[in-house]
Formats: C-alpha cells, structure tokens, sequence
C-alpha cells in the first residue's frame, strides 16, 4: 500500500523522541566547527523553484572545503568542474539547501539546511586556496538548523569497511563514459584520461 498521509507514515515509524527532537539548533557550536575543519566531503541538496531536485558531491581537503565566516553562517567553496552546476541553477531559483558533512570513518555525520546566495569573491577566498588557486564561487548558507545525525546508515553500510568495498562489481569509469555518454574518445583513450595520476591534474 502506497504511504499518501503523516499520520499513516507516523503509523509505521513513529513519532520521534529525546535527542531526535531537541538536537536542532541554529548556530555553530565549537564542535560542530571542529567537525567542519576536519571534513574533506560533503553533499549538497537543492530544489528548483518547481520542485526538480539536485544532490551534488562536494569534496576538498579538510579546512579548505568549508570557511566558517561566523556562527550562524558557513561558506563552500566551488573549483572548475563540467560547469553543469546542476545544484547552483537551482540555487538562484530557491536558496533553500540541505548539506551532509561526512568525516571519512565516523559514522554519524553534521547535517545543515539553510538559505544560500553564490558570491564570486570575499575575504576569505584566500583561506580556502588549494595549490595556490583560489575558489572559482562560494555558496554562502545562512544557517536554519544544524544537528548531528546517528550513525546507524553508515554502519548499516560498511562504508568505511575496507573488506566491503567491492569497486570493481561496475564497469570502469572509462566505459561509463564510453557506452552511456557518448563520448568520441576511444575506449583506451578514455582510460588514459581516467587513470588518477592524470585526472588529478585538472582538480583545480
């Protein structure tokens, strides 16, 4: 049976209760600014003003990827990419946004919503430098909530279990490229392009 109503989803799942309900909060702690110093990933949630969602992947290296600019304020930052930016179309439609930080072998992970604007420069720019060049943008979030969400996805996972990872049970990358994006490079030619030591030439 489809779930149509709240109270048929509460029905099932109940109503939450304790730490579930009184974790919010709407500004920085010094914990959760820990938290942001030492994540190197995050991802983030938008909406256009119709409804068409994005969730896109951020990442950088712990202290670069995000600049605490006071308590109830936080900045991303942008590096060159495929210049699709999905999440940041739908930004300037609705400046609503959700945000998961993840800590590579922590299972709980700080979540953030609030309102975002882009800015192509600030003063912090220059902290936020990765080999010398600074963010292309920065989304800005004005923070609404922020908590801590348990570990019980993560565990359920494995996703820090080394002896789960299965990462070649898909085809590679190249023939990702090859057979569903119909790229005009050559098999080998796109497994020369993907091979880490040169794809990592253009991360910034």
């Amino acid at each position: 049976m489809e779930i149509t109503t709240v109270d048929q989803l509460e029905a099932i799942v109940g109503l939450p209760t304790g730490l579930a309900v009184t974790k919010e909060r709407d500004a920085l702690t010094d914990i959760d600014r820990a938290w942001l110093a030492a994540t190197p990933f995050c991802v983030l949630a938008t909406s256009d003003d119709e409804g068409r969602r994005d969730a896109s992947p951020k990442g950088d290296p712990p202290g670069q990827l995000v600049h605490v600019v006071d308590e109830h304020t936080i900045a991303i930052a942008e590096r060159p990419g495929n210049r699709r930016v999905d999440g940041y179309r739908n930004v300037l439609a609705n400046p609503h946004v959700g945000l998961t930080f993840l800590i590579p072998g922590r299972g709980d992970t700080l979540r953030i919503n609030g309102r975002a604007r882009l800015v192509d420069d600030a003063a912090y720019f220059d902290a936020m430098a990765v080999r010398g060049k600074r963010p292309i943008l920065a989304l800005e979030v004005e923070i609404e909530t922020v908590f801590f969400h348990c570990a019980k996805a993560l565990l359920r996972s494995g996703l820090w279990d080394p002896e789960s990872w299965e990462p070649g049970s898909v085809p590679r990358r190249a023939v990702i490229a090859h057979e569903l994006e119909h790229s005009p490079r050559t098999l080998e030619d796109l497994d020369d392009y993907y091979r880490p030591d040169n794809y990592g030439k253009g991360l910034y």
